[in-house]
């Protein structure tokens, strides 16, 4: 990066993972750390969830103290706890039936309902389904963890709906968005500044993957895989 051609250093997190354990709310403690960093630096959200559960995570006061909250990966976007863009697009039928059929033929035999979760201008597809407990999840997870279930299903689904992208996201789930419909459609916003991009998925067929990589290749800043909140934290102390 030469020095000069950028002018502001701007965070970007994910959510899920990054800022908080899975499907969970921020630790309390770190709440009110990031809080405060979200009132001295320009700060984004970008997750694959919708705004009423990024609050259930993050609560009102940091939704609407950070810049810009990029929900369905920056199909539906909210400043300042308002709505501002929606992206409109919905899954056509013919990719619907194919995800209903991974479904039929998955071995993993627990099923909790909402398999199919439509969000603006993407979906979420889960095998346990989106009403499972922490609980449940956490055994789809380990089932998945040797099995590569979602892995798969998104490469099956890539190779047959090429104009459509499916990316493994969060714990359980596969996020399925028209193709340049991605987290990376959140650099449109961005112009001459330095990202420092924050996730959990930035492995090739994660949800963090397409905007880590449209970061790296311009050379617009650097990004940092985490594993958990508390790594998130560590890192961002030396910001601060």
């Amino acid at each position: 990066m030469v020095q000069g051609q950028l002018e502001i250093m701007k965070f970007v997190f994910d959510v899920d993972g990054t800022l908080t354990p899975s499907r969970s709310p921020i630790n309390k403690e770190f709440e009110e750390w990031f809080y405060n960093f979200t009132n001295r630096h320009k700060v984004y959200l970008v997750t694959g969830s919708d705004y009423e559960k990024t609050i259930e995570q993050l609560g009102e006061r940091i939704c609407e103290s950070v810049d810009t909250v990029y929900n369905c990966s920056g199909s539906s976007v909210w400043k300042q706890g308002k709505n501002v863009y929606n992206n409109d697009w919905h899954l056509p039928i013919t990719e619907r039936s194919f995800l209903l059929q991974c479904l039929s033929k998955s071995k993993f035999v627990l099923r909790t309902g909402l398999h199919i979760e439509e969000r603006k201008g993407m979906i979420n597809f889960s095998v346990v389904g989106r009403n499972a407990t922490l609980g449940e999840r956490k055994l789809y997870v380990k089932w998945d963890t040797e099995q590569k279930e979602r892995n798969r299903i998104a490469s099956e689904f890539n190779s047959m709906f090429p104009n459509l992208v499916a990316t493994v996201g969060g714990d359980t789930g596969i996020d399925i968005s028209p193709r340049g419909s991605d987290k990376s459609q959140i650099l449109r916003d961005f112009d001459k500044e330095e990202i420092v991009f924050f996730g959990d998925a930035m492995y090739e067929g994660g949800n963090d993957y397409p905007l880590a990589k449209a970061i790296l290749d311009n050379c617009i800043g650097r990004c940092y895989t985490v594993n958990s909140w508390n790594r998130t934290w560590d890192i961002l102390k030396d910001y601060d």
